[in-house]
């Protein structure tokens, strides 16, 4: 498909710019003197932004739309959210993930997603999830990439042959090795699981995702092994290291040491604000913790960081709609980042920290990039994220993934 954009705008950039794609590439990106009318081969953007596309960092497909069966989580804690997670387990089977997941990538798509990170359970004998998402990873690579974590949801080291249901996870063709130590039964076998996944990463030279000191507590320290083990094993950028939560309750004196070492290993980290503010704090009575993980200060310490949904409608949160707008405008309000300059490259946190993540290549409105992009109904992050601007269009090397009409309000004046 070849056409061009006109009157458009772009992130950080004053004016309007007329942007051509051809054979699903961008081919000119100029700066607009003229005035067009629109033909067939123009789309007329009409002053809104044109943004890279949307990044789900760490979401679980394999587990959505499964909230109450067989059992809701009453007491919303993480540790039920598992419990009943394994109550759902036996129930799985090919086309029930099949059937929930593309009702949910469907959703994404809708809300201007085209990249996700997916972590699927491995400690399920069958392994009948991670077969599901690589297959559909592969049916659907024309619409969208998804990257498939083997997600040990029991642990490596604590849940029978766990380490031998990761390996094969990989072995079927998995694209990320994933852990879980803060969930395994001591600090020994939390250690020793971080260095599994490690070498099981080199053997099959993949990228590493874990869920990383998701909890209250403290004590709960092993951030500074898997950064230790990226930046000895020179990993850096291909480790993530997602919600660390724990790192809410981190004693400064503590977390200027770890914070040396964070910089040092170049690990990306993903931070989930609409989960771990329902999920954290638990066990406090008052004051509550907000239980997020150190956005602000890894922000500014030119630390990579992102935020992702986690989940949708399944035993860890009930609610959950695609909008990953909707999770920017938590995490900024959570972690007091409301300065205007906060607000000004707001976007990033859902686009380029996640597309660092993902280590997506040739992401961008740039010259001679795929032409992977959405439209939204504003014309910088601040209008976008102030009013919670619909996606008006999502194209995918040139070709239309979805379309929106931009809303209107009708209101009787005659008051």
């Amino acid at each position: 498909m070849t056409f061009k954009l006109i009157n458009a705008r772009l992130r950080g950039r004053s004016g309007l710019f007329q942007i051509n794609i051809q054979d699903g590439y961008f081919t000119s990106i100029e700066s607009q003197t003229n005035t067009f009318t629109p033909t067939e081969k123009h789309w007329d953007v009409a002053g809104n932004l044109v943004c890279p596309p949307f990044v789900e960092p760490h979401i679980h497909l394999d587990a959505t739309l499964t909230a109450g069966e067989p059992e809701w989580n009453y007491s919303g804690t993480l540790f039920e959210g598992i419990e009943r997670w394994a109550q759902r387990k036996p129930l799985l089977n090919r086309e029930d993930i099949r059937s929930r997941v593309l009702k949910t990538i469907e959703l994404l798509i809708g809300q201007g997603v085209q990249y996700i990170r997916a972590h699927t359970d491995t400690t399920d004998p069958s392994l009948v999830g991670i077969d599901t998402l690589c297959e559909l990873r592969d049916e659907l690579r024309d619409t969208i990439e998804l990257q498939i974590v083997a997600f040990p949801q029991d642990g490596i080291l604590s849940y029978p042959n766990g380490e031998k249901l990761l390996e094969a996870a990989l072995e079927r063709g998995a694209d990320i090795v994933g852990g879980i130590p803060h969930f395994e039964y001591t600090r020994e076998l939390a250690e020793a699981s971080i260095k599994t996944l490690i070498r099981l990463a080199l053997k099959y030279n993949k990228s590493v995702d874990v869920h990383c000191d998701e909890i209250d507590d403290p004590n709960s320290r092993y951030l500074e092994v898997l950064a230790a083990e990226a930046l000895f094993n020179d990993l850096g950028a291909k480790v993530t290291a997602s919600h660390t939560t724990a790192m809410h309750s981190y004693d400064n004196a503590y977390c200027s040491k770890l914070f040396r070492l964070l910089a040092k290993s170049g690990i990306n980290f993903v931070s989930c604000p609409t989960e771990s503010i329902h999920l954290q704090g638990r066990f406090d009575t008052y004051p509550k913790r907000r239980g997020l993980t150190r956005v602000k200060e890894l922000h500014a310490a030119g630390i990579n960081v992102c935020f992702g949904q986690d989940s949708i409608f399944d035993p860890w949160y009930s609610l959950g709609n695609g909008k990953l707008l909707r999770t920017l405008d938590f995490g900024l309000h959570i972690c007091q980042m409301m300065g205007y300059q906060d607000f000004a490259h707001a976007l990033d946190f859902i686009t380029t920290n996640s597309a660092k993540t993902l280590g997506i290549e040739n992401y961008g409105i740039e010259l001679g990039n795929p032409a992977n992009f959405i439209i939204l109904q504003g014309s910088d992050d601040y209008s976008v994220l102030r009013n919670q601007a619909d996606v008006l269009l999502s194209v995918r090397k040139g070709n239309i993934l979805m379309q929106r009409e931009p809303s209107k309000i009708l209101i009787n004046t005659q008051w």
